[in-house]
């Protein structure tokens, strides 16, 4: 069965089957060894605002100004 024949029925269901079909979903691939491009046991770093204080500030600046021109 391919994709494009169970996405009509999928977009169909309720949103509370939808969520349990992705909760299937992903315990099935939880199962699966060979997930790419993740590999278990691995670390990623990923870019987070946290510490980040420069952009703090550039958005800071871009709500003033939406303020400002706002009036």
């Amino acid at each position: 069965m391919t994709l494009a024949e169970v996405l009509p029925a999928a977009r169909q269901l309720s949103a509370p089957e939808k969520l349990r079909l992705i909760r299937i979903l992903a315990e099935d691939l939880d199962m699966v060894e060979d997930i790419s491009p993740l590999e278990p046991f691995k670390t990623y770093d990923l870019p987070t605002p946290y510490d980040s204080f420069g952009a703090g500030a550039v958005l800071m600046e871009a709500l003033e100004q939406s303020k400002l021109n706002q009036s």
